[in-house]
């Protein structure tokens, strides 16, 4: 250590004396100081002080990991843990309109404070009854856990009364921990739905057909899924990962069942600030028993056919963001031992993104390359249509490869406006089509050759302080086939708007309305004889799909509300899948507690 003065080179005792002099002349100058109203001008003579450089101490801080924050492992869709107080989802089974439009989740408004459980009963025309009921836990950062129950069945429908009824019955049982950075979870939901095959035919060409008895025509789904998962909660830390494992259980009355073990892992891995490796990996493997089809010389129900489906893909990739420019390179490997047409079993497809954005936090441009295996499985396939046959042969979609391009736009405060255009060429991609022998039940139909894709999707959000919000989706598809003369239940148009708003703090209202374009179903002569395969006589378009439903709650006292709903208000038995009209208009009205 150096030490500059300018009085090191005096004697100590000269320094003493200085001292001493410098004391006298500090006491005699006080008066004149407090005197002296303003400070008088520097005359250029440096005050003796002592000066210490230090050169040897560096300050100096240890290099910090820095996780860029910008490039992130996608994480799944948050765990629902919040209780709905509010307009959850209702819509009675038999009426679904879900066979590849999803509406967009707008997080419903809770009451103050949160209590935790809510029961809500109502009851309604056609002899329904709806229930559901929530019971949680309330916020806590050391874990949460709930059970929902749901239960809505109409004793009548739109076709010979009771022949046309439905249920549905559910829970969902959650549970999780939070440990530093990580969530361990577990997941189990068990159900069970009974519909009816009503799509029989009526009279025609003057004659008429008997009734069937309620109980020949019934159909039951049983459901069970356990999975347990665990992932990183900080998106700070250097390594991310999101890995569940689960099984699923399917049966229906005609004695087929699925049981499908699977497994995913997502895991990221940042390389400094601007870059980052991840894989994303999914495998399912399914053990089906199914009764093969009826035909004309076996109408009754034979052995059981036992058979195994497999699913693996992967996706590695590197994935860089610098300034306005993000970029993802890799590709997808994937495996499905499923056969229904010539398609390859092992795939190998691009993953290529390419993101611009023009204005930060305001307008984003993207670009890509891909393709993927999508699996499908009776489990899904029984949402989307109940009145499926037996004996069907279900396949996983080879999608790909595919080329899409959008933007991501928030042009004001509240809003949000997303447009996506994909081309695809799909292959073992399915189609409903009525059954020749029993037009009541549908087939998978595939088209032989790779089918064309053309998708435009555009939504659009708009939340104006959590009082107002509106939003719309719409997805235009336009298939090109080559061997199917129809892409058989599948419209071209789907489109869905929904919105909420709060009146006053004890009254809610909200809306939701669905348009989907004609599609088509196959019309079949009458049979010559019982049991034979029928000829086609021409494939009918069905009536294009308007239906509006309206929700009002209104809160009488901080623990009990009243609400009312209202589905298909426009009255239009419309068919969703050829052959099955829906309900007309339903209303229902209730109350709830909570506690």
């Amino acid at each position: 250590m150096k030490r500059l003065s300018n009085k090191n080179n005096l004697p100590k005792a000269r320094r003493g004396a200085g001292w001493a002099l410098a004391a006298v002349l500090v006491a005699g100058a006080a008066p004149a100081a407090l005197a002296q109203p303003t400070k008088p001008k520097s005359t250029g003579k440096i005050e003796e002080a002592e000066i210490e450089i230090v050169k040897e101490r560096v300050n100096q801080l240890p290099e910090a990991t820095r996780n860029f924050n910008k490039i992130t492992l996608p994480t799944p869709p948050p765990m629902e843990r919040k209780v709905a107080y509010t307009f959850p989802d209702f819509r009675l089974p038999a009426d679904r309109l879900n066979p590849s439009v999803k509406v967009l989740t707008i997080r419903a408004e809770e009451p103050t404070p949160l209590t935790g459980n809510l029961v809500k009963v109502g009851i309604g025309n056609y002899g329904t009854f709806y229930g559901r009921g929530y019971f949680h836990s309330t916020r806590n950062t050391d874990h949460a856990y709930g059970l929902d129950v749901k239960h809505v069945n109409s004793l009548n429908g739109p076709v010979d009364g009771k022949n046309s009824g439905v249920a549905e019955t559910s829970a969902h049982l959650m549970g999780e921990i939070y440990r530093g950075t990580a969530a361990f979870g577990a997941n189990l939901d068990l159900g069970r739905e009974r519909y009816n095959f009503y799509g029989y035919e009526k009279a025609a060409n003057g004659a008429t057909f008997a009734t069937p008895e309620n109980g020949d025509i019934k159909q039951v789904f049983n459901r069970f899924g356990v999975k347990a998962y665990a992932h990183n909660r900080d998106p700070e830390q250097v390594l991310q990962y999101d890995a569940s494992i689960g099984y699923r259980y399917w049966s229906d009355i005609f004695s087929a069942n699925e049981n499908d073990v699977r497994l995913n892992a997502k895991v990221g891995y940042a390389l400094g600030e601007s870059s980052r490796i991840t894989v994303n990996a999914d495998a399912s493997f399914i053990s089906e028993k199914d009764l093969p089809p009826a035909t004309r010389l076996q109408p009754a129900p034979t052995a059981q056919q036992t058979r195994a489906r497999t699913f693996v893909q992967a996706t590695p990739a590197y994935e860089f963001l610098r300034n306005n420019i993000a970029f993802s390179v890799g590709a997808t490997v994937g495996y499905s031992s499923d056969t229904a047409t010539s398609v390859s079993k092992g795939v190998i497809y691009p993953a290529v993104r390419l993101g611009y954005t023009i204005e930060p936090e305001k307008f984003m441009v993207y670009a890509g390359l891909g393709g993927a295996l999508q699996r499908v499985t009776r489990y899904d396939l029984s949402t989307e249509n109940p009145w499926l046959n037996r004996g069907l042969n279900v396949a996983d979609t080879h999608r790909g490869p595919t080329v899409y391009a959008g933007f991501t736009s928030t042009p004001a405060r509240g809003l949000e406006f997303n447009v996506k255009a994909t081309y695809a060429r799909d292959r073992n991609l399915y189609f409903y089509a009525n059954n020749p022998i029993d037009p009541t039940r549908f087939d998978l139909v595939y088209d032989q050759n790779a089918t064309g894709v053309l998708n435009i999707h555009g939504e659009l959000l708009y939340n104006a302080a959590e009082k107002f919000r509106l939003g719309t989706r719409m997805d235009y598809n336009k298939y090109a086939l080559k061997n199917l003369p129809q892409p058989f239940h599948r419209p071209e148009f789907q489109g869905s708007v929904f919105g909420t708003y709060n009146v006053f703090e004890k009254l809610m209202i909200g809306v939701e309305g669905y348009f989907y374009s004609a599609s088509y179903g196959i019309s079949y002569r009458p049979a010559a004889t019982p049991g034979a395969s029928r000829v086609a006589d021409f494939y009918r378009a069905t009536d294009p799909i308007i239906d509006l439903n309206l929700r009002a709650d209104y809160r009488i006292t901080p623990k009990i509300s009243i609400f009312a709903m209202g589905n298909n208000l426009a009255n239009r038995q419309y068919q969703r899948f050829y052959g099955y009209p829906v309900k007309g208009i339903n209303v229902i009205g209730g109350a709830s507690y909570t506690f």
